[in-house]
This record gives structure tokens, C-alpha cells and sequence, in this order.
């Protein structure tokens, strides 16, 4: 198949390298419409076998971000101090950078690709919001106390569930500078 360069494919490839993880957000929050435009690039995502094994919980209340975010950190810079990394562990830092959003992909279901699923529809998500001036930030280091179950069922996360992808998201304080990224590893080309 011949790559066709269009002025679509030159603006889908400057999306994909203008999206960065965003760490510091203004007060601003999203809207409904914004989160609801942003679920429904979601869901466009590939999905094994047509299961579409995601769902959603959108967390925009402060105090129980604040709350989450508490728990979360001690776990955090445990695993980060057994790695032999250092972090700065004030007691200010928020594990969410301060985003309005917390939007966690659940699901209930089992097998090799639900997890997969989840991840592209996240990465879809992503990058409608780069598309329309959202910033958004994978927080894995939060997954520890979204598990725990109080926090799951403060967070409308039935029991059967499982997160796996917690996005921040809000609109960017200022601008994030693009990271470099190593050549790909090649492992073949046969």
C-alpha cells in the first residue's frame, strides 16, 4: 500500500507530535461536552473481537482527587525508593499535577486483550485531546490506590472492575516542552 501525503495525514502527523504528558494544568475546568467529545474518540478505538470491554468513571471533585492522590503517594515513592530512584516526596505534591479530571478505563471483562483495548482507546482519547488543546497525562502510579476498594466504590467503580488506564486531564498551564525520543530498536527486518 503507497502512503498518500494529504494536508489530513499532515495534520493527524502534527497531533501526534505535539501530544505531551502534561504536569501542570490551570484552574479551568472541561466541560460535559469537552469529556463527552473525548469519550467518543475513545471508543472509535480498535478493539479485539469487537468487545469493547471498556468504561469510564470521570472524577472532578478536588477533595476526593486530593484524597486519592494522598493514598497514592506513599506507595509511589516506596516503589520509587526500592528502584533506587530519587523523588521529591514533600507532602504537597500531588500526584495529579493538579488537573480538574481524573477519567480512569475500567473494565469487568477477561482475556489476553482487554487490557489492549483499554490502552488504544486511551491513546485515542489522548490525542483528540492534544487535537483540541486539552492536556492529558497517564498517572499509572495512581492504579495501586484505585484498587483499593473503598476508593473504587468512592469512585463509582463496581467491585467486578478492574482500572487500568488513569488519565489526567484540564487545560495546560502554559506550555510543555516536547522530550526526546530514542531511534526505534529494530529487533529485525526480514
Amino acid at each position: 500500500m503507497c502512503m498518500i501525503m494529504n494536508e489530513k495525514t499532515e495534520e493527524f502527523l502534527k497531533v501526534l507530535k505535539s501530544r505531551r504528558s502534561v504536569r501542570a494544568y490551570s484552574g479551568r475546568m472541561l466541560d460535559r461536552d469537552a469529556l463527552k467529545k473525548l469519550l467518543d474518540a475513545a471508543i472509535l478505538a480498535p478493539t479485539a473481537m469487537h468487545e469493547e470491554p471498556w468504561a469510564f468513571s470521570l472524577i472532578h471533585d478536588r477533595d476526593l482527587l486530593k484524597k486519592i492522590s494522598d493514598l497514592a503517594k506513599p506507595i509511589f515513592f516506596e516503589r520509587l525508593h526500592r528502584s533506587g530512584r530519587v523523588v521529591d516526596a514533600s507532602p504537597d505534591f500531588d500526584i495529579f499535577h493538579g488537573a480538574g479530571t481524573l477519567l480512569v478505563i475500567s473494565s469487568k471483562h477477561s482475556g489476553p486483550f482487554v487490557d489492549a483495548d483499554c490502552w488504544l482507546a486511551a491513546e485515542n482519547l489522548m490525542l483528540a485531546a492534544c487535537a483540541w488543546g486539552i492536556g492529558s497525562c497517564v498517572i499509572g502510579s495512581a492504579l495501586p490506590a484505585l484498587e483499593i476498594p473503598e476508593v473504587k466504590s468512592s469512585i463509582g467503580i463496581p467491585a467486578e472492575y478492574r482500572p487500568i488506564a488513569p488519565i489526567i486531564l484540564g487545560y495546560p498551564q502554559g506550555e510543555t516542552p516536547a522530550t526526546s525520543r530514542k531511534p526505534p530498536h529494530i529487533l529485525s527486518w526480514i
